[in-house]
């Protein structure tokens, strides 16, 4: 039902392209090709400016032991190939997977997230990561970014055809309104909404792996906490590749879950628990 629910999110997403395309009324294959330029770039080397960005470092296995033994078991069993390891150092609990594809991939986790939680927590969390690689969750959301992205540019390139002087927009002033504004929200609120299905389907998926979904919910509780008292500084188009917001306590529980890029964690947590009854 998630990828269903996902396929249909990009399918929407991409006829919301068109249709401003259609709106601007006149050529915009120089703004079309930025657009995608920039989504081209963005999914080659994501992995690396995700990893740049967290400060994140590549660390051994003498280092990580725990973490090798675990993500090494969790591969054989999966027949993945061995993601690169990282960790950041910071006292939040959280991870995150990057990488275009199982053998571009890379997991990074923080030294808080050793400190907090245990073996089997920690092996929940890890397969969540797993979960992403296999289920090409950075390619889906590179598709919805280029997507946004283009509606962005789409949107201040018909702005600049009006002011200069171009009247071609079949749907006039209508036409100018949807392409610079509301299309752009539609496109951020779709995009959010594909990463909120991507974690529901990493955690149904990551449980699978190991058989214990509960593990993988007592260590959601945890991180969301921790998330909320000890927020991270991170950027905001990486926050969303976390397993839980790092910018959690810096937003505040009023803000509308529209316009959050995970998923309730309580609603997460029943999710599993239902799960681990055997309740679909």
């Amino acid at each position: 039902m998630n990828n269903v629910k996902t396929a249909g999110l990009l399918a929407f997403l991409i006829v919301l392209v068109f249709s401003v395309v259609y709106g601007i009324g006149r050529n915009v294959s120089i703004a079309i090709v930025f657009a995608f330029g920039l989504g081209f770039f963005s999914y080659f080397f994501s992995d690396k400016i995700a990893l740049a960005s967290t400060r994140a470092r590549p660390v051994t296995e003498e280092e990580l032991p725990q973490v090798y033994g675990i993500m090494r078991r969790l591969t054989q069993a999966t027949n993945m190939p061995m993601p690169s390891l990282h960790v950041i150092d910071s006292p939040q609990p959280n991870a995150f997977a990057t990488g275009r594809s199982p053998r571009k991939a890379a997991v990074a986790v923080t030294t808080g997230i050793l400190d907090t939680l245990t073996y089997d927590e920690l092996e929940g969390v890890l397969a969540h990561e797993l979960a992403h690689v296999r289920n090409r969750d950075i390619l889906i959301s590179s598709i919805a970014a280029i997507a946004a992205s283009a509606l962005v540019i789409l949107g201040r390139f018909a702005m600049f055809s009006r002011m200069g002087g171009d009247r071609n927009n079949p749907l006039g002033a209508i036409g100018l309104v949807i392409s610079l504004i509301v299309a752009p929200i539609a496109a951020m609120l779709i995009r959010m909404a594909i990463s909120r299905t991507r974690e529901f389907e990493a955690d149904a998926t990551g449980a699978e792996i190991t058989g214990r979904p509960m593990m993988l919910a007592s260590a959601l509780e945890k991180i969301s906490t921790a998330a909320e008292r000890r927020p991270m500084k991170v950027n905001e188009a990486t926050s969303q590749l976390f397993i839980e917001n790092p910018m959690k306590g810096f937003r505040g529980r009023g803000m509308s879950r529209w316009f959050s890029s995970h998923p309730p964690t309580e609603e997460r947590v029943k999710r599993l628990t239902d799960m681990a009854m055997g309740i679909s």
